[in-house]
């Protein structure tokens, strides 16, 4: 499926997405920290919503010091976005979710799935860890898997959802390594598999060309390696 949307991958698991009608999301924004994140993504000045798969610090990032400046909505699982309120999240920008639960916005939607992990934040326990289906207007469907190794779900989730799209974390340590997201890729079906959480720091040693060589060995799916900072939708 074609579409006008616009993607970002920002390094790690941070997602900048730009919708038909110009909303600008992120996802995961860990930025200050990322040591991925060229120094001209560190700041944004425009973000509309940022979408929060669990509560760990390499994920949460930056959300609280962002969603205060630039008055952007933040959605997360229940809990999570009751932690965030407590350390300063203003009340008024707060959307929590819990898995299965769908919230639509001008120009897309959001539904939170299972992933399999754990979630945390500041010491304090953050609810569950999940994924993120994001369907735009224009019909573009994407999956983020979250933190997460394979799972049967995944199945559902694509013969549900049908993404055009899945992030899937390759990283290993962590989460999958670029075998079990390889299967994971089997059970989706989706157009195009983009690797991410890979890289970051050493232990995180999963490759993303051996991810799309067993992808596009076993599958018709297409592996895309973004370049960090470019718009990977051109």
């Amino acid at each position: 499926m074609s579409t006008s949307i616009q993607a970002y991958w920002l390094g790690h698991s941070t997602f900048r997405f730009v919708s038909p009608n110009g909303s600008v999301i992120y996802v995961d924004p860990f930025l200050t920290n990322n040591p991925k994140t060229p120094d001209s993504e560190k700041n944004p000045d425009k973000i509309d919503y940022i979408l929060l798969t669990h509560g760990h610090e390499d994920h949460v990032g930056d959300t609280i010091d962002l969603a205060k400046k630039t008055g952007a909505r933040v959605l997360g699982i229940l809990e999570l976005v009751g932690l965030l309120q407590k350390h300063g999240l203003p009340q008024d920008k707060s959307l929590d979710i819990n898995k299965g639960g769908t919230v639509a916005f001008d120009d897309f939607k959001v539904t939170m799935t299972s992933a399999n992990h754990s979630s945390s934040f500041r010491g304090e326990y953050a609810g569950d860890p999940a994924g993120l289906v994001i369907r735009f207007s224009d019909g573009y469907t994407v999956y983020d898997a979250g933190d997460t190794n394979i799972m049967p779900d995944m199945a559902l989730y694509g013969e549900l959802y049908k993404p055009d799209m899945a992030l899937l974390p390759i990283g290993d340590h962590y989460t999958m390594d670029p075998v079990e997201a390889a299967l994971a890729v089997k059970l989706i079906k989706p157009k195009i598999a983009v690797p991410i959480h890979y890289g970051t720091w050493p232990p995180l040693t999963g490759s993303p060309q051996k991810f799309k060589e067993l992808v596009e060995k076993e599958t018709s799916t297409k592996v895309l390696i973004p370049k960090v900072g470019d718009n990977f939708m051109k």
